[in-house]
């Protein structure tokens, strides 16, 4: 699955334009979760067209905008709108159901 490392000066460029849905995902190294996700997520066959990575350490202005509060913090995007956060285990059932969950909201435009 293709991946890519956004931050605060091009998350938004990026997002905008990219095609189909991608998941964000707010990690940290000091995180195990996080950890977990980096080495697991890019291997299941989520219903994402890509992973997009932000290291909240270095990314304040993209934690405060989000309202990052626990890491790893996931949400959905597609085609430049925000569908909000995906609430789920990390496990492929979980996230799968949580991103068709997300994108049957309407959609918002991101933070």
């Amino acid at each position: 699955m293709p991946e890519l490392e956004l931050t605060d000066f091009d998350a938004d460029q990026q997002l905008l334009a990219l095609p189909g849905i991608s998941l964000v995902l707010f990690t940290s190294i000091g995180c195990a979760s996080c950890r977990y996700a980096r080495a697991h997520l890019p291997h299941m066959a989520l219903p994402v067209d890509r992973l997009a990575w932000i290291d909240a350490a270095d990314n304040a202005g993209l934690v405060q905008r989000y309202e990052v509060f626990h890491l790893p913090a996931l949400f959905v995007v597609r085609d430049g709108d925000f569908y909000g956060a995906v609430q789920a285990r990390l496990n492929l059932h979980e996230l799968t159901n949580a991103v068709d969950g997300a994108l049957s909201r309407p959609a918002e435009e991101l933070p």
